[in-house]
C-alpha cells in the first residue's frame, strides 16, 4: 500500500525542474546498469552459434515464446513476431521454400496508402458510412414502402429523388478528399530509386504473382519493365552521362573540398541519368533550377571502381555472372533484400541498412525533417564488414545473412546482426575452415523511409523494411473516418424524431382503425365502396399506419444532411480564405482536408502538441555566456519577458525598444573587434551574442579576462563535430555555413566564428580553425560522442604545440560531478549562479570545461578504448565505461546559454488557448531538459506553477510516483472531505513532466486511470522521448478516457499517428513537404494560427452547425404536426392537409435556404472581439450551445406553433366569415390547407430570422426570397388547369381574412419565443450578448480598431456605464479589482468615482480579470491586437488576489476543474441542479452596484444605455442587492436577482 501522506516533490523554477529532471534521471540509469551487470551475469554461460539455427530449424522459427524475456535489460520491450533472415547471395535453406522452390515468407510491397478507399471499395465502404446515420436507413424504408400502390404515395418515383441526391453528394464529396489522398500516394509511390538490376534476390519468388493473377494473365509479367518504370527511364534520357563510384581515404567532409565523388566517365547516347533532390513526398523541378544528377539507370550503365582486394564480405574467389548494374526504378517496386543506390538529396524510400559510403571512415548524415521536423544532421556509419564495398561487381561477390528483428514502430531501436564467413584467398568461404563471424546492426547503421540524404555523396543500402512495415509507417495507422460530435449526437436526435414518428403514425392506425370499424356513421356515405383496403379494421390501421410512416416522414429532416454538407463546404471555403491564415514563405493558407468536423473546431478541451517544428522553428540562437564567472549577453527571451510582466516589473522595455538597444550594442560590439583584429569569415547580421561589454574584454590587452575568453571560444571551435561549408567557393570564398548533428553545436559554431573563432575545415588528420585573424591547426585524436545516457561530447586533440588537451561541453550536472576535486569553489558558484539565471529565462545550457593529457595517460586509455569499440557484448556500456576513465579533474571554462528560437506567435497563441479554457499537452521525442526549457519559453510552464518530474525504472516506481502526484495535489486543493473552508487551490496550478519510459508504465490498464486522473488536474502535461505510438496512445487515453475533444497538431511523420488519432488533426506544411500535412484534416503554415482556427471560426462554425441543427428539427415538426392536427377531422386516414406540390417543396425551396443562410454566414461577434475575448469559446468546451435540453426546446416550440398555425386558421375558417371576393364561401380542403402552409412557412422563416444575430445582404436574399417564394408558387401554380387547385390566388390573397388567419398566427407563433430572448438579454444575458451590446454601440469597435459605418457619439454611454467602469457614487463598500499586482480600491458613499479615459477606449481585460471587469485602474489598456513578437502584450492567466477567492464551506464539492483556468473563483457561480451544465454561470460582482436601501430593482430596460441610464441617473435605483462583505461569493437568494450575469 502507498502510504497516503506520501507527497511527491514539487519545483518551481526552470533550473530547479531541470536540476530535478537531471537527478531523476541518474537515478534511473545507475538502476538501469545495476540491472544490466546483473542480466549479464546470468547471460555468461556460454555462446552458441548465430549459424546452428540455420542448419537445424528454419530461418524465422523462434524459440518457445514461454522462454523468451519480454523485455531487455534497460526495460525495453522486445518486439513480438518472427525475426526475419535477409540472405544476400545465399541460397535460401530448403526449410523456408515451398514445395515449388520459392520462399514461404513474404513481405510487404513498398507501395504504401493512406486513402481511405480504393476504386473497388469506394461504392460499399462509403454506403456503409453514410447509412451509418440512422435517418439514411429510414428514409431508405419509405422509399420502399413508398412503391407500393396501396400506401397512398401520390408520386413513388420523385419520393427517392430526395436520398439518392444526398447520398450522390455525400459520395462525391467524400470521393474527392480521398482522391487528393490518393494523389499524394501515388507521388510517394511513383518517386525514382536506384537499385541493382539484374542481379538475383533470392529472398524474393522468382513470379510474386498470386494463382489469380496468373491464371488470368493479370500484374506484371517477371523480367518485364512496367509501363511505369519505362516512362520513368524515358523521362531521365536526356542525361547522357556515365559515372562510376570513387572513394579516397582522406576524404573531407567540405562539400567544396570532398575528395569522396561519383566520378563522370564517357558519355554514350542513349544513357540517360537519375534526378537527385527529392523531397517527401518527391517535389518537381521548380523554375529553373537544375535537379543535380549523379547515376544512370540503364543496363549500359558503367562500372564503379570495384574494391582492391577481398575483405569482410567480399570475396573475389567467388563466382559470379558479372551482369550486375545500378538500374532506376520506382519506390513501390523495391523489395526486402534489394540493394539499392542513394546519392546526396535522395529521399530514403524503405528502411535501409548501411552497406557502404562515400566517406573512408563509414559515416554518412541524414536530415530527419520529414519525420520529426528537426533539421540538424543525424550521423549514421556503414558496417565494418561491408564499408569496402565500391561498384556492383563487389556487391556480387559479397555474401551474408542480415538477421533483423521483428517490424515494430519504435523509431529509435533496431536489433540485428549481420553473419557472414570470412576465408584466407583460395579458400571456399563455405568450407568448414572459414571463419563464422558476426557484427551487430543497431538504429546507428539503419536508414529510416522518409529520411533525406545530406552531405554524402553516395550510400549503398540493403532493404530490410517495405511499405507497411517500415518504422514509419507503423507508427502512423489507418487513416481513420471522423465524424463530428454533432454529428454523432444528431442520431439522437433523430431517433427521437423517430419515436415520435411512431407515436403519431401509432396514434393514426389505431384511430383509423377505430374509425373503420363503426357502423352508421358519415363515412358510410362519404367514403366510397371498397375504398378502405381491407374489410379487417386491424389490417386498415396497419395500411394506415404505414401510409402515415409516408406522409409524416418530413418529421425526420432528410434535407437535414444535404443541408449540413453545403455549409460545412462553404464554412471551410470561409476557412482556406482567411488571408489572417495565409503564411507568405510557403504561399500557403489553411488547407482544410476533412470538411465535416468544422464544428469539432469550437470544442477542443485538449491539445496536443509536438515540440520540434511545431512550436519551435528548430532554430538555435547563442544568447548569453559564462567565462571565467563573468556573464555576457543582452538578449531577452520569451520567458524573460513573459516573468517580467507576471511580476508586475516596468523596467522591461518594449520590444520595438530592445530591438533598437540590441543594434546600437551590436554596432557598437562590431566597431570595437573591428579596431582590434581582422575577422574575414565575419556574418554580421548573424551575430547574436551581443554584448559590448565582451568586445571589450576580448580586445583589451590588459584585460584578465582576455585569455579566459580566448580558452573557452578556442573550445567552442574544437569541440564538435560541425562539418563547414563554402556554397560559392570563387564568389563568396569567406563565406562558411556549417551543418551539425544538432542545431545547438552550429548556433555555438557560428557565434565562435562571428566573434573571432571561425571553425575552417575537418579531415582526419587536422582541424583548422582561426583565433581572431591567426590560423591553428590541431590533430584530431579522439572523439567521444553526445547521447542522452552521457549528456556530454569530448575530443581529444593535438595541440600545434604538441599538447595532448582534452575538451568537453554537456549538462551543468554532469560536467559540474566531473570537476577537479580542488577546483575554484567561486568560479563553481558563480557560474552556477549563472546557469540558474540562464535556465529560468528559458535558455538551453551547457558547460565548457577542458583537460590537459600526458602521453602516457592517452595511450594507456587509447588502448582500453579501442577495445571496449571492438567488444562484442555490451558495447555501448563498455565504451561509457571507458569514457569515464579519462573524462574527469575537468577546469570549468564557462557555460554556455542558447535560445531555441519559438515560432512567431507562439507564447501569445498559448496564453490565447488557455484563457479559452484549453489545455496543452507537449509531446514530444526530445530529451527532458529541452522539453522543459522550451516549456518555460512559451510561458506553457511558469513559476508560480508546481511542476512534478515523473521518472521511474519500474511499474512500481511509476505506481509510487503517480499516487504522490495525486496526494501531492489533494494536499494543496480544497478537497470535498476537508473540515478547513478557509484552504484554497492553489493558484499557480499544476504541470507534470514525464519521460517516455515512465510514460510507458503510466499507460499500462493498471495505470492509465490513475496517470489520467492526475494529468487532467494539471494546467500542462509534457510528454518527453516518447515514440510517435506512445503519442497515439495518450490521445487515446485523454479521448477516451475523458469523452473530451481533442486536437492534435504537429509537423513531422512521427506525428501522423496522433493526428489521425485526435478528433481534429493539424498539421504543419513544410518547406519540403510534410506527411502531417498529409494525413491531417487542417494543413497550416505556422502554430499562431492554431488560435484563429479555434478561436473565431472554430467557435463560429460550432455555433452555427448548433443553430441550424435546432430550427431544423423545429421547422420540420411545426410543418408535420399540422398535418397530423387535420387527421383529427379526417379520420386519421393519412389525407394530406397540403397540396403535394407543397410537400415536395417545403425542403428543398420555402424553408431550407434561410437555415442553410443561418449555419453559413450567422456571427454573434466579429472575429477581433473572439479573439479579444477568448474565454467565449468556453461554452463550446462545456458544449452548452447543442444540448438535448435545447433540442427539446425547439421541438416543443414546434408543436406550440403548429397548434397555433392550425387552429387558429380552422377557427378563423369555420366562423363562417371567410368569404372570398366574388362572394363564394371559402371552405375547401386547398384554401384550408394553404392557409396553414403559409402560415407554417411565414413562421419558420421568420422564426430562422429571430435566430440570425448577423443579418448580410444574403442573409435578407435568402430570408424574404425564400419567404416570398410560396406566395409567387401559389400564384404560379393557380394558373394550371387542375382538379384540386384552381384559383387559389384570387380566391385567397384578395380575402383579409386570409391575411388575417396567416399575421395572427404569425404573431402568437412568434411572440412567447421574442419576448423569452427579450428577457433573458434583459435579465440574464450571456458574456457574448453583453459584449454583442457592446460591440453595436461602437465603442468596443474603435478599441480594436474596426471602423464602423455609422459614427457613435464620441462620449457614448458605454464609457460611463457600470458595466465598463466603477461604481457609481452612492453605493456602499464596493471592491474593484484589476490584476495581481493592483491594490483592490474602496469606494464609499458620497465619494467621486474615478471618470473615464480621456479618449473614452473600452479596453478588453487581462485574463485575470472578468470578461468584462472594470476599467477604474491607471494603467493604459491592454491592446487586444495580437502580438506576434511576444507575450507582452498577453496579461497573466490566472492570477489573481488571495482576497477574492471564494470560501468553501465544509462538504461542498472541490471548484470544478473543467472551468477555464483564466476565470477567477470570485467570478464563477455553480449551479448544479442539471446534468447538462445549463446553469453553469459566471457572474459580474465587481461591475455592478448595489440596490437602494429599500431593496427595490428598477424596472426592466429593453438594452445597455437604458440600464445604463437607471444605474446612474439615481442613486436609489440599482440593480442588486449589496453583497455580503463577508462572502466572496452570492447566496442563491442574490444570484436570482442579478442582471448582469454572464452564463457560461
Amino acid at each position: 500500500m502507498i502510504d497516503p501522506e506520501l507527497r511527491l516533490r514539487t519545483v518551481r523554477t526552470a533550473a530547479s525542474t531541470i536540476a530535478e529532471a537531471d537527478r531523476a534521471e541518474t537515478r534511473r540509469q545507475l538502476w538501469r546498469r545495476r540491472r544490466q551487470t546483473t542480466v549479464s551475469r546470468k547471460n555468461t554461460s556460454g555462446k552458441s552459434s548465430f549459424f546452428r539455427r540455420n542448419k537445424e530449424t528454419s530461418g524465422t522459427t523462434e524459440a518457445d515464446p514461454r522462454d523468451k524475456p519480454t523485455s531487455t535489460a534497460n526495460g525495453t520491450p522486445i518486439p513480438v513476431g518472427k525475426r526475419r533472415d535477409i540472405h544476400f547471395n545465399i541460397p535460401l535453406p530448403q526449410s523456408q521454400l515451398d514445395s515449388r522452390g520459392e520462399p514461404i515468407v513474404r513481405y510487404a510491397r513498398n507501395k504504401v496508402r493512406t486513402s481511405k478507399y480504393t476504386p473497388i471499395t469506394f461504392l460499399p465502404k462509403n454506403l456503409y458510412e453514410q447509412f451509418r446515420r440512422v435517418a439514411n436507413i429510414f428514409f431508405l424504408a419509405t422509399v420502399i414502402l413508398s412503391i407500393f400502390p396501396m400506401f397512398g404515395a401520390t408520386t413513388p418515383q420523385l419520393s427517392m429523388v430526395p436520398l439518392v441526391f444526398i447520398i450522390s453528394v455525400t459520395a462525391l464529396k467524400d470521393g474527392i478528399e480521398d482522391y487528393r489522398r490518393a494523389s499524394l500516394d501515388d507521388e510517394v509511390n511513383t518517386s525514382a530509386a536506384t537499385k541493382l538490376g539484374d542481379w538475383r534476390n533470392v529472398n524474393q519468388p522468382t513470379d510474386p504473382r498470386t494463382t489469380f493473377q496468373r491464371l488470368f494473365g493479370l500484374g506484371a509479367t517477371p523480367g518485364k519493365v512496367t509501363r511505369g518504370v519505362r516512362k520513368l527511364r524515358e523521362r531521365e534520357a536526356s542525361s547522357m552521362n556515365n559515372y562510376q563510384l570513387t572513394r579516397e581515404e582522406n576524404s573531407s567532409h567540405q562539400r567544396n573540398q570532398s575528395e569522396a565523388s561519383v566520378t563522370t566517365a564517357t558519355n554514350t547516347p542513349g544513357d540517360p541519368s537519375s534526378g537527385g533532390d527529392y523531397s517527401y513526398p518527391p517535389m518537381q523541378e521548380v523554375g529553373n533550377q537544375s535537379v543535380s544528377s549523379f547515376l544512370p539507370n540503364t543496363s549500359q550503365y558503367a562500372m564503379s571502381t570495384r574494391s582492391a582486394r577481398s575483405n569482410g564480405v567480399v570475396n573475389y574467389d567467388r563466382q559470379t555472372s558479372g551482369t550486375a548494374h545500378w538500374e532506376r526504378t520506382l519506390w513501390k517496386k523495391l523489395e526486402v533484400g534489394d540493394c539499392v543506390l542513394l546519392t546526396e538529396n535522395d529521399q530514403v524510400p524503405a528502411d535501409i541498412v548501411v552497406l557502404s559510403t562515400s566517406d573512408a571512415n563509414g559515416l554518412c548524415y541524414v536530415e530527419t525533417k520529414n519525420l520529426d521536423g528537426e533539421t540538424n544532421l543525424k550521423p549514421r556509419r556503414a558496417l565494418r564488414a561491408t564499408s569496402s564495398i565500391l561498384s556492383e561487381e563487389d556487391l556480387e561477390h559479397s555474401s551474408f545473412i542480415l538477421d533483423a528483428e521483428p517490424p515494430h514502430p519504435n523509431l529509435y531501436s533496431f536489433n540485428g546482426a549481420l553473419k557472414f564467413r570470412s576465408a584466407p584467398s583460395g579458400v571456399d568461404p563455405s568450407s568448414q575452415s572459414a571463419a563464422e563471424k558476426l557484427e551487430p546492426v543497431t538504429i546507428n547503421e539503419l536508414l529510416l523511409r522518409g529520411c533525406a540524404v545530406r552531405n554524402t555523396k553516395w550510400i549503398i543500402g540493403l532493404v530490410v523494411f517495405t511499405g507497411a512495415d517500415t518504422k514509419i509507417m507503423l507508427n502512423g495507422g489507418d487513416t481513420p473516418s471522423k465524424r463530428s460530435k454533432i454529428e454523432k449526437e444528431t442520431n439522437f436526435n433523430v431517433m427521437m424524431n423517430f419515436f415520435a414518428l411512431a407515436a403519431l403514425c401509432l396514434i393514426a392506425g389505431i384511430a383509423n382503425a377505430f374509425y373503420y370499424a363503426q357502423n352508421n356513421t358519415s363515412g358510410d356515405f362519404f367514403y366510397e365502396d371498397a375504398a378502405a383496403p381491407s374489410t379487417i379494421s386491424a389490417i386498415n390501421g396497419i395500411v394506415t399506419l404505414a401510409s402515415c410512416l409516408i406522409a409524416f416522414q418530413n418529421i425526420v429532416p432528410i434535407s437535414l444532411y444535404i443541408s449540413i454538407e453545403i455549409v460545412k463546404t462553404i464554412q471551410a471555403y470561409f476557412i482556406s480564405q482567411d488571408v489572417d491564415m495565409y503564411y507568405e514563405p510557403l504561399d500557403a493558407a489553411c488547407v482544410p482536408k476533412t470538411w465535416n468536423i468544422s464544428d469539432d473546431l469550437g470544442q477542443i478541451e485538449y491539445i496536443f502538441s509536438d515540440k520540434t517544428g511545431t512550436l519551435t522553428q528548430n532554430i538555435m540562437e547563442f544568447q548569453r555566456c559564462s567565462i571565467n564567472g563573468v556573464s555576457y549577453g543582452e538578449g531577452v527571451t520569451e520567458a524573460m519577458r513573459g516573468a517580467a510582466l507576471r511580476q508586475g516589473r516596468s523596467d522591461m522595455l518594449s520590444p520595438e525598444e530592445q530591438d533598437e538597444q540590441l543594434r546600437r550594442f551590436k554596432d557598437e560590439m562590431l566597431q570595437t573587434m573591428h579596431r582590434a583584429f581582422k575577422n574575414r569569415y565575419e556574418q554580421p547580421d548573424a551575430l547574436t551574442l551581443i554584448s559590448p561589454r565582451f568586445a571589450s574584454d576580448l580586445t583589451s590587452r590588459d584585460s584578465s579576462q582576455r585569455a579566459h575568453i580566448i580558452s573557452f571560444f578556442r573550445a567552442i571551435s574544437l569541440c564538435h563535430t560541425v562539418i563547414a561549408e563554402k556554397n560559392d567557393p570563387v564568389e563568396r570564398p569567406f563565406e562558411l555555413e556549417y551543418k551539425a548533428e544538432s542545431p545547438d553545436e552550429a548556433a555555438l559554431a557560428a557565434v565562435a566564428r562571428d566573434v573571432g573563432f571561425p571553425f575552417l575545415a575537418r579531415s582526419n588528420s587536422a582541424l583548422e580553425i582561426e583565433v581572431m585573424g591567426q590560423v591553428e591547426r590541431y590533430a584530431p585524436l579522439k572523439v567521444l560522442e553526445f547521447n542522452s545516457t552521457r549528456k556530454r561530447m569530448s575530443i581529444i586533440v593535438r595541440s600545434p604545440e604538441g599538447r595532448i588537451i582534452l575538451y568537453t561541453k554537456g549538462a551543468d550536472s554532469v560536467i559540474y560531478a566531473r570537476l577537479a576535486p580542488n577546483h575554484d569553489a567561486d568560479l563553481k558558484a558563480s557560474t552556477s549562479a549563472h546557469l540558474e539565471t540562464f535556465a529560468n529565462g528559458g535558455l538551453r545550457t551547457l558547460c565548457v570545461a577542458y583537460r590537459m593529457l600526458d602521453e602516457h595517460e592517452y595511450l594507456e586509455w587509447s588502448r582500453a578504448y579501442d577495445a571496449a569499440a571492438a567488444s562484442m557484448q555490451d558495447r555501448e556500456e563498455e565504451i561509457e565505461k571507458a569514457c569515464d576513465l579519462i573524462e574527469n579533474n575537468f577546469t570549468l571554462l564557462g557555460a554556455t546559454a542558447l535560445e531555441d528560437k519559438l515560432q512567431v506567435g507562439v507564447p501569445e497563441t498559448i496564453e490565447i488557448l488557455h484563457r479559452a479554457g484549453i489545455k496543452l499537452w507537449i509531446l514530444t521525442g526530445d530529451k527532458l531538459q529541452t522539453a522543459i526549457e522550451i516549456g518555460f519559453s512559451c510561458n506553457l510552464l511558469k513559476p508560480e506553477m508546481e511542476m512534478m518530474i515523473l521518472s521511474a525504472n519500474s511499474p512500481e516506481s511509476a505506481r509510487m510516483q503517480i499516487e504522490a502526484g495525486l496526494n501531492k495535489i489533494a494536499s494543496m486543493t480544497a478537497g470535498p472531505s476537508s473540515a478547513d473552508p478557509t484552504r484554497k487551490r492553489h493558484l499557480g496550478g499544476f504541470a507534470v513532466v514525464i519521460d517516455g519510459e515512465t510514460l510507458r508504465y503510466a499507460l499500462d490498464p493498471a495505470l492509465k486511470a490513475m496517470f489520467l486522473n492526475l494529468g487532467t488536474q494539471c494546467d500542462t502535461v509534457v510528454c518527453c522521448r516518447v515514440s510517435p505510438a506512445q503519442k497515439a496512445l495518450t490521445v487515446k487515453l485523454v479521448k477516451e478516457g475523458r469523452n473530451a475533444m481533442t486536437l492534435s497538431i504537429g509537423d513531422g511523420a512521427n506525428d501522423v499517428a496522433m493526428i489521425q488519432e485526435a478528433n481534429v488533426g493539424c498539421g504543419l506544411l513544410g518547406l519540403e513537404g510534410s506527411q502531417a500535412a498529409m494525413s491531417a484534416d487542417y494543413a497550416f503554415g505556422q502554430f499562431r494560427f492554431l488560435a484563429k482556427l479555434l478561436i473565431v471560426h472554430g467557435r463560429w462554425s460550432y455555433q452555427r452547425v448548433s443553430d441550424m441543427h435546432a430550427n431544423f428539427f423545429y421547422k420540420n415538426v411545426i410543418w408535420t404536426l399540422a398535418m397530423f392536427w387535420f387527421g383529427i377531422y379526417s379520420n386519421f386516414d393519412a389525407t394530406y392537409l397540403y397540396q403535394v406540390t407543397f410537400v415536395l417543396l417545403y425542403n428543398v425551396v420555402f424553408t431550407s435556404l434561410p437555415v442553410i443562410a443561418l449555419g453559413a454566414f450567422d456571427q454573434d461577434l466579429n472575429a477581433r472581439a473572439s479573439l479579444a475575448f477568448p474565454q467565449l469559446y468556453y461554452r463550446g468546451v462545456l458544449g452548452l450551445e447543442y444540448t438535448r435540453w435545447k433540442f427539446w426546446m425547439y421541438m416543443a416550440d414546434g408543436l406550440y406553433q403548429s397548434i397555433i398555425v392550425f387552429f387558429i386558421p380552422y377557427i378563423v375558417w369555420t366562423s363562417d366569415l371567410a368569404v372570398a371576393p366574388d362572394g363564394r364561401g371559402i371552405d375547401s380542403l386547398s384554401d384550408f390547407g394553404t392557409t396553414v402552409a403559409i402560415a407554417a412557412i411565414f413562421a419558420a422563416n421568420a422564426f430562422v430570422g429571430l435566430s440570425n444575430r448577423y443579418w448580410t445582404v444574403i442573409t435578407w436574399v435568402v430570408i424574404v426570397g425564400s419567404t416570398l417564394a410560396c406566395p409567387v408558387w401559389i400564384a404560379i401554380y393557380s394558373q394550371f388547369d387542375t382538379s384540386d387547385y384552381i384559383n387559389e390566388f384570387t380566391i385567397l390573397f384578395l380575402s383579409p381574412y386570409f391575411w388575417f388567419a396567416v399575421f395572427l398566427s404569425l404573431a402568437f407563433s412568434l411572440a412567447p419565443r421574442y419576448l423569452a430572448r427579450a428577457v433573458t438579454q434583459i435579465y440574464h444575458p450571456l458574456d457574448k450578448d453583453i459584449i454583442r451590446e457592446a460591440w453595436v454601440a461602437g465603442n468596443l469597435k474603435e478599441q480594436l480598431g474596426i471602423r464602423h459605418r455609422y459614427r457613435k457619439n464620441k462620449n457614448s454611454f458605454t464609457e460611463n456605464s457600470a458595466l465598463f467602469s466603477g461604481p457609481v457614487a452612492g453605493t456602499d463598500h464596493h471592491d474593484v479589482e484589476s490584476g495581481d499586482d493592483y491594490t483592490p480600491v474602496r469606494f464609499t458613499a458620497g465619494e467621486q468615482r474615478p471618470q473615464a479615459m480621456s479618449d473614452g477606449s473600452l479596453s478588453p481585460p487581462p485574463a485575470d480579470r472578468n470578461l468584462l471587469d472594470i476599467q477604474t485602474d491607471r494603467r493604459p489598456p491592454i491592446s487586444p491586437a495580437l502580438s506576434y513578437y511576444s507575450a507582452s502584450g498577453i496579461p497573466v492567466a490566472s492570477a489573481t488576489s488571495d482576497a477574492f477567492q471564494p470560501s468553501q464551506a465544509p462538504g461542498s464539492p472541490p471548484p470544478n476543474s473543467s472551468r477555464p483556468p483564466s476565470m477567477p473563483n470570485a467570478y464563477v457561480h455553480e449551479n448544479r441542479s442539471r446534468p447538462d451544465g445549463l446553469d453553469y454561470e459566471m457572474r459580474v460582482r465587481t461591475s455592478l452596484p448595489s440596490l437602494d436601501s429599500s431593496g427595490s430593482p428598477p424596472p426592466a430596460r429593453a438594452g445597455l444605455r437604458d440600464r445604463q441610464e437607471s444605474w446612474v441617473g439615481s442613486s436609489d435605483r440599482s440593480p442588486m442587492r449589496t453583497p455580503n462583505p463577508d462572502s466572496h461569493r452570492p447566496s442563491m437568494e442574490e444570484d436570482q436577482g442579478w442582471s448582469g450575469a454572464i452564463a457560461l
